[in-house]
């Protein structure tokens, strides 16, 4: 398989946040995440203004503790503020009800995780239809014949995961998010079980399906060569945004996580 990384301009610096208010597939308002009580509570999130753009991939990076995987959360609808504001496709999250919500994340988010959450006794074809049969949805077959050839899985659709590669069973779960066209697909450490040519063919994935299909991906990574295929990389320290990078080189995420001083 090949690799697709996006063509890098040179002199990438820190810069702030934000995007042209049209082109908003996601964004928060003073988003606030504690845990815990008292002297043992926690901040996870602190403040956090973000705005992500549509067709574009946005890698989430920081240290160990940064607020990374809560941003993603609460920005999926899996977790819930304590307060501040969340809005996916223009919908503000914190107005659903829990039915709502789940009927939300169902028709308009897509997931692609780390641990791949394939069913292991389907085949690989039923798992990428498995949450549009489960929505009583008709596929668009047109666009399931699309995935399969992009993704390669043409000749591995009647294999079950325990049958498939890692980097098989990823880019089975990417074709399982992209087929119902959600709005936004957040991936959670998508190659950290990965070698590193799957990791490279299932990034190249994830940016072809943004610059050839317009989709909107939300990547959290601790990996700069992950990051480098990004269109921007959002830097939180303490759960706060501590900057962006636009299109930067793995060197220059290195530099920019360095200057975090961690």
């Amino acid at each position: 398989m090949t690799s697709f990384p996006r063509p890098r301009t040179s002199g990438t610096t820190l810069e702030p946040g934000g995007a042209s208010p049209d082109a908003i597939a996601a964004r928060t308002r003073a988003l606030v995440k504690t845990y815990g009580r008292g002297d043992a509570q926690v901040r996870a999130l602190d403040g956090v203004d973000l705005e992500i753009e549509q067709a574009r991939l946005t890698a989430i990076m920081g240290p160990s503790g940064s607020g990374k995987s809560t941003l993603m959360h609460c920005l999926a609808g899996l977790d819930t503020p304590t307060s501040g504001e969340v809005s996916v496709a223009g919908i503000s999250l914190g107005s659903l009800e829990d039915n709502a919500l789940t009927r939300f994340r169902r028709e308009h988010v897509g997931f692609v995780f780390q641990a791949y959450n394939l069913i292991p006794t389907l085949t690989a074809r039923q798992n990428v239809l498995l949450p549009l049969e489960l929505a009583n949805r008709e596929p668009d077959w047109r666009r399931f014949d699309q995935l399969v050839e992009v993704l390669g899985l043409a000749d591995r659709l009647t294999h079950r995961p325990p049958e498939l590669s890692g980097g098989q069973q990823q880019r089975v779960a990417i074709a399982r998010a992209l087929l119902s066209s959600p709005d936004v697909v957040f991936a959670d450490e998508p190659t950290g079980n990965l070698d590193s040519r799957s990791s490279a063919e299932v990034l190249g994935f994830l940016r072809r399906s943004v610059d050839e299909l317009g989709q909107t991906v939300v990547m959290v990574t601790h990996e700069p060569t992950a990051a480098a295929y990004a269109d921007r990389v959002v830097l939180l320290r303490d759960g706060r945004l501590a900057g962006t990078l636009v299109r930067p080189s793995a060197d220059d995420v290195v530099a920019a996580i360095a200057g975090l001083g961690v």
